[in-house]
């Protein structure tokens, strides 16, 4: 196994983001929401990931205004995860109040303008519930070369239907689509996506599920653990692995084939 030594670990980017599930007609496996990243992003260029970024100073400063239970470091990644689904979308989830395609569209562009969630909930009347966004793992690749290193919280959310607008920011994405789990890995495998090595892990975690209530239930079976990745030597050839009882059924694959950020 090849590992940093743990002091020089480098301070990880707190960054969090969305996997948003909606119902597919006729009992078929769920869709997700899917962006493709613009290929001048220093990290994951080109890559398809799920809607996310990083945690700002204003998503902390909000939290701590919130009635929550939550840890103020948890309830700030969870209002980034909201914001940023919104802001790269046009989706507003975890939200209470009046929320329609014109309003959602109206939000967007106020948060592109200001840059923060918090005055965008008092022009339009709503509400946060942190509830909506459910946890369902974190990594931080740590002891990996990469040029930034984010740890990243992943959420699941739930849309029911879907019949609602989507449109793509245009600045850090390019692209984006509904597709199910095993869709985006089959995509992968025929080379039309391309998918970094923790989207991978979590596409074939969520292929599992036949619907959001069976995902749901699988987080609360493997409550979130760090997951950092490691090389181990399988058979004379270096594999990146995970460890086995995070709930995912595939735990590495050979190094030499894995796309990292």
């Amino acid at each position: 196994m090849t590992n940093q030594n743990a002091n020089e670990a480098p301070d990880g980017i707190p960054a969090a983001t969305v996997v948003v599930f909606r119902r597919s007609p006729d009992g078929l496996p769920p869709e997700i929401l899917m962006v493709t990243r613009s290929r001048s992003m220093s990290f994951a260029g080109g890559a398809a990931v799920f809607p996310g970024g990083r945690v700002d100073q204003e998503d902390f400063d909000l939290a701590r205004t919130l009635a929550t239970d939550l840890d103020p470091d948890e309830a700030a990644h969870r209002v980034a995860a909201i914001r940023e689904t919104l802001e790269e979308t046009g989706l507003a989830i975890g939200i209470h109040g009046e929320v329609d395609a014109e309003r959602a569209k109206a939000a967007r562009n106020l948060l592109l303008e200001k840059r923060e969630l918090a005055p965008v909930l008092d022009a339009m009347s709503w509400k946060i519930d942190l509830n909506e966004v459910v946890p369902f793992s974190r990594w931080f690749p740590k002891n990996e070369k990469l040029p930034r290193v984010f740890d990243t919280r992943f959420y699941l959310a739930d849309l029911g239907t879907g019949a609602v607008d989507i449109t793509v920011d245009e600045t850090e994405n390019t692209k984006l689509y509904w597709i199910t789990a095993q869709g985006a890995l089959d995509a992968a495998a025929a080379g039309d996506l391309t998918i970094i090595y923790p989207t991978r892990r979590n596409l074939e975690r969520l292929a599992q599920f036949t619907n959001f209530s069976d995902a749901a239930a699988d987080c609360a079976r493997h409550p979130v653990k760090t997951i950092t990745p490691f090389t181990e030597e399988r058979d004379g050839t270096q594999w990146l692995c995970i460890p086995d009882d995070a709930g995912y059924p595939v735990s590495g694959e050979p190094l030499g084939d894995v796309m990292r950020g």
